[in-house]
């Protein structure tokens, strides 16, 4: 058995809803088995700030899949629940975006995918919830806490507790 952290977001309809379903969906398949979750996050979008604001989640999951076997198990849920795949250079809006974060201490390099993800030392809205979950675990890559990667952040996205925001 592995432990893989997976990053769940969605900024389309009902995004808390979309997340949950999310999760049920990968539980389903009895591939993977929830061991903790982060709160829900309410997080700017990184890319496109003319999107719509996210509700991110991290999730501990332990699975006997491969990492490509859960990367297609990720892909094939969001397939499922109605994710459209636009090839863009832009970041669209999504139902739902399933990311693996880090899959035990494996680094995984291949083009179409890559462990541990290979932007989360730049995000915010991923880092945030994994704090929550294992602050003082050291990445694999880049040898630093996932405390020192957030402290080392060059631009702090906005990340809320969900129901904290308040527009302005």
């Amino acid at each position: 058995m592995a432990i893989a952290y997976l990053c769940l977001g969605s900024n389309i309809g009902d995004k808390v809803g979309y997340v949950q379903q999310a999760v049920k969906m990968l539980t389903a398949t009895g591939m993977v088995t929830v061991v903790r979750s982060s709160a829900l996050y309410e997080t700017e979008p990184w890319g496109n700030k003319d999107l719509d604001w996210f509700v991110n989640a991290v999730i501990e999951v332990k699975t006997k899949l491969s990492p490509r076997e859960l990367l297609d198990l990720c892909k094939n849920t969001e397939i499922q629940m109605g994710r459209k795949t636009v090839k863009s250079d832009k970041y669209e809006a999504r139902i739902i975006d399933i990311d693996i974060l880090f899959y035990g201490d494996l680094i995984v390099d291949e083009p179409d995918l890559k462990i541990p993800h290979e932007h989360l030392h730049e995000r915010a809205f991923a880092l945030v919830p994994l704090l929550e979950l294992i602050p003082d675990y050291e990445h694999p890559k880049y040898k630093k806490s996932l405390l020192q990667l957030h402290e080392e952040l060059e631009a702090l996205d906005d990340v809320f507790l969900y129901g904290t925001r308040v527009d302005i």
